[in-house]
């Protein structure tokens, strides 16, 4: 099987902290069970040179807001915009198979926006969501997840 591919973007650490711990438990449960995929994974950052995507993809996203209250008051997203560019890049949102959200639940309605925002945008399914830097238990629940969306789309 093929490894499932994460492109993700982090700011203060907690998403890359996230996808390496869930990079390591992948790696684990494949050596358990050869059938399971390992992860691979890409960080998205204000240096990285755009390309085409042509395999299948999820995004996993942070939030971050600078003001409005992200449902009637408006919204400005604040860092995390070179990830939405990166998947509008030419067909890359094609290849875009689910997203994962991650913030803080302190912010109520605003926690995992911009991952909810980047599902309608580019049509793609809203996969789970961990907070800050997830626990040992998010690990297993979103890589259990992420396998479902890869078989079900017969990846």
């Amino acid at each position: 099987m093929d490894p499932i591919r994460i492109l993700y973007i982090s700011i203060a650490g907690n998403t890359r902290n996230f996808v390496e711990h869930l990079t390591r438990y992948a790696m684990a449960q494949n050596l358990k069970n050869k059938v399971l995929p390992t992860i691979e994974a890409t960080e998205i950052s204000e240096e990285s040179d755009f390309a085409d995507e042509t395999t299948p993809y999820f995004c996993f996203v942070p939030t971050y807001l600078d003001g409005g209250n992200g449902i009637d008051t408006g919204v400005k997203e604040l860092m995390t915009n070179v990830m939405g560019e990166y998947i509008a890049y030419h067909d890359n949102a094609d290849q875009l198979i689910g997203v994962v959200g991650s913030g803080n639940r302190n912010f109520n309605e605003q926690y995992c926006l911009t991952a909810r925002r980047y599902c309608e945008q580019f049509d793609a399914p809203f996969v789970a969501d961990y907070e800050l830097r997830g626990v040992p238990a998010d690990e297993s629940r979103i890589y259990n997840k992420l396998v479902v969306r890869v078989q079900l789309l017969n990846l």
